[in-house]
């Protein structure tokens, strides 16, 4: 018989901590494989933002001639730097999100063969991913400093935004992983609403570009107000709104327990599907 396992945010703290050696170990193994046999190696995760960066400049500034609205004296690369650091949070939660169905379905051997504390899963997922956003964040940060000569006070207060983003991608991940197990077409499922949630972001525009009526329905996506914040805090040097931040954080505790929940629930039959 499975043992019942803790659904409790707080149970997974110690669980953390117990394994944390554990979570650095795999999370490493996990970035290193992605690059295994490729002649550059990790380098590669220097290279594909680097790639990213140029292609959307080129695409936006060059072929389409786009302007952000709501900035005076745009320079040609200024649509793609306060471009980008939506892309890069998008990108972050779109890896891990992408991934989450399957995590369970492609690490057999630790549900069948060793116990294993199968809610760490999707916190290496995200850690890897991380790990190439942060890549990413540096990336942007050197080029608006050859741009632009300087940074505002406020790009270290980016982690802020972070914060909540990595837990609500988390509770979504532990949902959508155990979903994944049994219905194996939420992989597909997931893979078109990732590409609607990607235009219905205020990434492409500033959340000001759209009618007032359409501004709280583009809110509720999980990753809007983390764009929002990240391209205030790092582009435009401006404080983020607290409040909205803390509500932001909330929503995101409540969505992780319950995702927390549901995969604990689940996961005694994850044995008897795979």
């Amino acid at each position: 018989m499975a043992q019942k396992q803790s659904g409790s945010l707080l149970k997974l703290g110690r669980t953390l901590m117990n394994n944390r050696d554990l979570i650095a170990g795999l999370s490493r193994r996990e970035i290193e494989i992605r690059y295994r046999g490729a002649t550059m190696g990790v380098l590669w995760a220097l290279f594909n933002p680097m790639i990213m960066l140029g292609v959307y400049t080129f695409f936006f500034t060059e072929v389409l001639r786009s302007k952000w609205q709501g900035i005076e004296q745009q320079s040609s690369l200024d649509f793609s730097l306060v471009l980008f650091p939506g892309l890069l949070v998008f990108t972050f939660f779109s890896e891990c999100v992408a991934k989450a169905p399957t995590l369970i379905l492609t690490n057999q051997s630790y549900v069948k063969k060793i116990v294993f504390p199968l809610e760490l899963l999707p916190i290496i997922n995200l850690i890897s991913a991380f790990f190439h956003a942060l890549i990413g964040f540096v990336i942007w940060i050197v080029f608006y400093l050859v741009i632009k000569g300087g940074l505002h006070a406020t790009v270290p207060l980016v982690v802020f935004p972070l914060i909540p983003l990595g837990i609500l991608t988390l509770g979504i991940c532990w949902i959508l992983s155990a979903l994944g197990t049994y219905v194996r077409d939420i992989t597909h499922i997931v893979t078109g609403l990732l590409a609607a949630l990607m235009f219905l972001a205020p990434i492409f525009y500033p959340i000001t570009a759209l009618p007032e009526r359409y501004r709280g329905a583009i809110m509720l996506n999980p990753i809007s107000v983390a764009v929002e914040q990240v391209r205030a805090l790092l582009y435009h040097g401006t404080m983020i709104d607290w409040k909205q931040w803390f509500i932001y954080l909330a929503v995101s505790l409540v969505v992780a327990s319950i995702g927390l929940w549901v995969f604990q629930r689940a996961r005694a039959g994850f044995a008897d599907v795979l």
